[in-house]
């Protein structure tokens, strides 16, 4: 089975891709990680001219996105199924993958602008380059146009203190709500076209608010997903 997953910055696709992921059996193929891969393990001009796009805040062109996609869909493990997250981002890409493999749904995570702020601006990582500790000092109970929403604050035992490693927490320079609202505008704008592409196809929707805990997500993306007849049971 193949899938994307579409969402904004801080709705959490990242972390429902991952787990959705061994539980179909699939892999989860994200850009995002394929770039940071080729910037860290890359040392010719190609790898540097990654890296100079991304610093710059700019999206990889095209051709050379498509390029790596087909590359890595092609491998192995991506023969049973994939999820992808992070592309496509525009219109050619989206083209260009309807010619290249099937897709069999689409995970949108729909979540309101002033839930997305609240929990990326509390949101709270480790200082040890190291470790991947994250957490979120939020704690969200209210409901938006009748739906409601409760997201429980991922708290370290010890205040600012990360439970893996002992390290400080710190909250991240670009997780303020300016810089919040302009990633969501760009995301918008960048994101929108594509999805009201694949709204003119036969591919089925899967739309899924943010408004519980990431593992309580998981199971009602499932549950569509056999709704759909895509699935019968997860491991």
């Amino acid at each position: 089975m193949n899938l994307i997953i579409f969402g904004p910055p801080g709705s959490g696709k990242g972390t429902y891709s991952q787990r959705i992921a061994p539980k179909l059996g699939i892999v989860k193929i994200s850009t995002g990680d394929i770039y940071r891969e080729i910037v860290k393990n890359d040392k010719t001009s190609f790898g540097k001219m990654i890296a100079d796009i991304l610093s710059r805040g700019e999206l990889v062109p095209d051709d050379i996105t498509n390029k790596i996609l087909e590359e890595r869909i092609s491998q192995p493990d991506a023969k049973k199924g994939f999820i992808l997250d992070g592309y496509p981002r525009t219109l050619n890409q989206a083209k260009f993958l309807e010619g290249t493999t099937k897709i069999d749904a689409i995970i949108n995570i729909i979540a309101p602008e002033e839930i997305l702020i609240e929990k990326i601006s509390a949101r709270r990582v480790c200082s040890n380059p190291k470790c991947d500790g994250n957490y979120n000092i939020a704690d969200i109970n209210r409901t938006i146009d009748g739906v409601e929403y409760l997201l429980p604050p991922l708290l370290p035992k010890k205040d600012m203190i990360c439970d893996k490693c002992g390290s400080k927490l710190y909250q991240r320079n670009d997780d303020t709500p300016e810089v919040i609202k302009e990633r969501l505008k760009i995301y918008e704008k960048q994101t929108s076209p594509v999805i009201e592409y694949y709204k003119k196809t036969n591919i089925p929707f899967v739309n899924v608010h943010m408004n519980r805990p990431p593992n309580e997500i998981v199971e009602k993306i499932l549950e569509e997903l056999k709704k759909l007849n895509l699935i019968k049971h997860a491991s």
